[in-house]
């Protein structure tokens, strides 16, 4: 029975300053799936950029070829389509 060991990568660095490196590097490092958190914010990282976990995971998708991806936690957040 093999192990599949997953990681969690929180979406900080911008993609052309080593987020692009996170994400190749979890999949030379072996790890079968690496998830992003989906919030505003992060304890520490609360006064630095957050960015949006879809365009992430998007983003990565274009990186990798076998790492599975996928959101950690994802709340629902009220949202109007509708611009005031």
């Amino acid at each position: 029975m093999s192990q599949r060991l997953s990681t969690v990568i929180l979406p900080v660095r911008p993609w052309r300053e080593g987020g692009q490196e996170q994400w190749t590097r979890a999949e030379e490092l072996g790890f079968h799936t690496a998830y992003t958190y989906d919030h505003l914010s992060w304890r520490t990282f609360r006064d630095g950029p957050w960015f949006g976990a879809l365009p992430t995971l998007t983003a990565a998708a274009t990186a990798t070829e076998r790492l599975r991806l996928g959101t950690l936690v994802t709340p629902v957040k009220p949202f109007s389509p509708i611009a005031a």
